[in-house]
């Protein structure tokens, strides 16, 4: 069974001021993804939602300082970066980075190879990217244009879902994925998230601000994340009441 399990952990950012401490941001987070499990993080700007995606992934910004991560029993925090992609985690991040003079085409194809230890065939992948591609309303001249540069903020984040089907990891983390997204193009990221999570063997950790993109991604599991930790967990009908009541409550209750 395909588990990533997340056990106490602490992190901390470095500051850029030599004179000043690291800010601890994690307080001790404990959560585990199971087989077939989508799970949605929900909590107010500086929670330390991005932080948990980011320390997953291996940011170098961020010190793990206590606790664990593991993949399948593997441990994640001792792996480098393309070491954890290679194990199957993916991260869509927020704010994707451009890379100019790099087609999307290339960028796959080279993502795709340092996964697999191999090159995909040629005349295969390229069938696999335009469907990918299609599949996410853009068309088959996307895949020649640098990446990134010059994208929508639509376009960035169809972008991720394509690299995400395309790349076909064991566990998607995916930061804010519907952060400046018009409803269609919601939609046509949501069915691709739903593609990816339908197939056996996969799990997702959703983070998001608000519930609008959980009613196309139902999650098995809702979790509040305040003041770096978890406040309370419950399943779909948390969302919903976050959506009518707010995080007032939970901040309240962090600060006493």
């Amino acid at each position: 069974m395909s588990i990533l399990e997340i056990k106490d952990l602490h992190v901390s950012v470095h500051t850029d001021d030599p004179s000043v401490a690291d800010k601890e941001i994690l307080k001790g987070v404990t959560l585990t993804i199971k087989d077939g499990e989508t799970h949605a993080i929900m909590g107010p700007n500086g929670s330390g939602k991005s932080t948990l995606a980011y320390s997953i992934a291996g940011h170098p910004k961020y010190t793990i300082t206590s606790g664990s991560v593991t993949l399948d029993g593997q441990d994640v925090l001792a792996m480098k970066v393309d070491e954890r992609a290679r194990a199957g985690l993916f991260l869509a991040m927020q704010y994707p980075v451009e890379v100019p003079g790099v087609s999307v085409s290339n960028f796959l194809r080279t993502a795709k190879t340092a996964i697999d230890g191999e090159s995909p065939k040629l005349r295969t992948w390229v069938k696999d990217v335009n469907s990918a591609l299609e599949q996410l309303d853009l068309d088959a001249s996307f895949a020649q244009r640098s990446v990134n540069e010059g994208f929508s903020g639509g376009e960035k984040k169809r972008h991720e879902i394509a690299q995400l089907e395309l790349l076909n990891p064991r566990v998607a983390v995916l930061d804010e994925t519907d952060s400046g997204l018009d409803i269609d193009a919601l939609k046509i990221v949501a069915e691709g998230v739903n593609r990816f999570r339908a197939q056996e063997g996969k799990g997702v950790l959703l983070i998001t601000h608000y519930t609008r993109i959980l009613r196309y991604i139902q999650p098995d599991y809702v979790h509040v994340f305040v003041a770096g930790r978890v406040a309370e967990s419950g399943g779909a009908e948390l969302a919903e009441a976050l959506e009518a009541e707010g995080y007032d409550k939970y901040v309240k209750a962090a600060a006493v």
